[in-house]
């Protein structure tokens, strides 16, 4: 799958918070017309959220997995100035510029693994693709998926690629065993082995670059223990090749 760029929309309404999170998201009407979920760069959890949002989000979707499409946002934070929550207004103020945005797939429904039936094989790539990126946000209790016309949608990957948050700790994480007994795809009798052996010779350094690439600079600038913007590309794109590359942190059901 060739990667290209994330479009760029500016934000001309904000609608309504999203507290379903604890990053306080909120649905945005953008230029184009569409309605956009987005992550605000100046939320408690920062920018390394946004960075892990497309990363993971961008990955997924070149491995053929249902992401929606992601969006960089612009927000002037005057679209603020109306709103009554001043939560909602301090965080406006403090994430001008670029943000991260999700497109909203209106009507959608949360994704409840005792009524929809994903099959093996999907349940195997999902659940492989969460342990390579680390994603510790997709259990039975909360599982971060969509179902939306009949189609099962992967969303918010804020809380993958942990690693980024202890530099130097990250290529010794490369090799961690990813624990998924709270997975939610664990119960879908997963097909690891097919997933493994379809998606991994596809994760490849021209990829990985490609997608961390997408990142947006301003997101990755001043990264402490960093010389250059470039310098941080290049640990992403070490680390999960790193990790493609072993085997010890396939979870145990993949053997």
């Amino acid at each position: 799958m060739l990667i290209g760029v994330l479009r760029e929309v500016t934000a001309t309404r904000y609608v309504l918070p999203l507290r379903e999170g604890g990053s306080l998201p909120g649905l945005v009407e953008a230029d184009d017309l569409g309605m956009y979920v987005v992550k605000f760069v100046g939320a408690g959890q920062g920018r390394k959220t946004l960075v892990a949002e497309v990363v993971a989000g961008e990955l997924g979707r070149a491995l053929g997995l249902p992401v929606p499409e992601l969006v960089v946002a612009g927000i002037d934070p005057v679209i603020g100035r109306g709103e009554p929550d001043f939560e909602v207004q301090e965080l406006l103020k403090a994430s001008g510029g670029r943000n991260l945005g999700m497109d909203y797939l209106p009507g959608a429904l949360a994704f409840d693994p005792l009524v929809y039936d994903v099959g093996p094989d999907l349940a195997g790539r999902v659940l492989w693709f969460d342990a390579l990126i680390g994603n510790v946000d997709r259990t039975w209790r909360n599982p971060n998926m969509l179902v939306w016309n009949g189609a099962p949608f992967l969303i918010d990957h804020g809380a993958s690629l942990i690693f980024h948050h202890n530099w130097p700790g990250a290529a010794k994480a490369a090799e961690r065993r990813y624990d998924a007994t709270d997975h939610v795809m664990a119960g879908a009798a997963p097909d690891l082995a097919g997933a493994d052996a379809d998606l991994r010779g596809r994760v490849t350094e021209e990829l990985l670059r490609a997608v961390v690439d997408l990142v947006p600079e301003v997101w990755l600038a001043d990264e402490p223990g960093f010389g250059s913007v470039a310098e941080v590309r290049d640990a992403y794109v070490d680390h999960l090749r790193a990790r493609v590359a072993g085997t010890g942190w396939l979870p145990e059901v993949a053997r």
